[in-house]
């Protein structure tokens, strides 16, 4: 990670000079989910510490754009926002209904590595959201200001992350109900593929980038995704104590990600690399053997969102790719 320089750091530490963070009193009511929403003040513990939030939190800065995701799905205001890995300032597409709902305000600060520190906190948010592994080092700063909370990392801990969100924003019974809901509908599509199929077909996961191939393990976000459908997955794929999320796939070891069904994503790189890695890989004679049939599906969704909205779009595209009632 890049860290901010000495004038940026000088910057925000005049902001913090400048002005001091609200108090308040303890808030009722309900969301819009009917939830109610007393309970504040409160003290979250996560991975940074402890942190007291006065308030219900309104307006939250999420600097990982799975933190985007979760402030959406907790019918929550974004008030700021790190770039998307493919599509900038630009809200993906699967996102564009709850953007236009909960961001019409919000401002972008900057690459995920090189966040606008004086631009996150001028956005005046509630709340900032991120994770110790993005961004440890600009804790202290960020902390000093507004009420920030750091899950450990993201990934394979995506839903303890909207737990997270959920607490620290008083809207913790929200976060279960839609992650049970999300879940529920997983072991449906999930049964319902295996009934279809007469067995629990197994499904591979490949990827493209600028470099060497990858094949998704069950600590990764995908991975996880499948097996709350109960869905198998090939050898390499199938370690539940799996260290690194993907491993590498070598061109003489492409019948490795064989499956029943083989989703293939490639991220949209400006350059094109993964583009061209794909081609020269597909290209190669041992592709053609697959037994599997091969479908194209989004990396945005499959690969980078780590939300329960890209979550149920995988779930869309199981349902499609097998021919079975997708159980919304």
């Amino acid at each position: 990670m890049t860290r901010p320089s000495l004038a940026v750091l000088a910057a925000a530490t005049a902001l913090l000079v400048s002005s001091c963070g609200g108090g308040g009193t303890p808030q009722t009511g309900t969301t819009s989910a009917g939830e109610s929403v007393a309970g504040f003040p409160r003290t979250v513990e996560h991975a940074m510490g402890k942190t007291t939030i006065e308030k219900q939190p309104v307006k939250v800065a999420a600097l990982d754009s799975s933190y985007v995701d979760a402030v959406f799905a907790l019918e929550t205001q974004l008030a700021a926002y790190t770039l998307f890995p493919a599509s900038g300032e630009k809200f993906p597409d699967y996102l564009k209904a709850e953007a236009d709902k909960y961001a019409k305000n919000a401002k972008p600060v900057g690459e995920l590595e090189q966040t606008k520190l004086e631009q996150v906190l001028v956005a005046e948010p509630d709340l900032i959201l991120s994770a110790k592994v993005r961004h440890e080092n600009l804790y202290s700063v960020l902390s000093a200001r507004k009420p920030t909370v750091f899950s450990a990392e993201t990934g394979k801990t995506w839903k303890d992350n909207i737990r997270l969100a959920g607490k620290a924003l008083g809207k913790e019974q929200l976060a279960e109900t839609k992650i049970k809901a999300y879940e529920d509908r997983a072991a449906k599509v999930g049964a319902a593929i295996k009934a279809k199929a007469g067995k629990t077909p197994t499904v591979s996961v490949v990827r493209f980038v600028d470099g060497p191939t990858r094949a998704y393990s069950m600590n990764s976000f995908i991975g996880i995704v499948l097996k709350d459908t109960g869905l198998g997955r090939p050898a390499d794929q199938n370690d539940p104590n799996a260290a690194q999320i993907f491993v590498e796939l070598s061109p003489e070891n492409i019948l490795r990600a064989d499956g029943d069904q083989v989703f293939v994503t490639a991220f949209p790189d400006p350059k094109g690399g993964s583009a061209k890695a794909k081609e020269k890989f597909q290209a190669n004679p041992l592709w053609a053997q697959l037994k599997g049939q091969v479908h194209e599906v989004s990396d945005t969704t499959w690969i980078s969102s780590v939300s329960l909205q890209g979550a149920h779009v995988v779930l869309d595209d199981l349902a499609k790719a097998f021919g079975v009632d997708p159980g919304k």
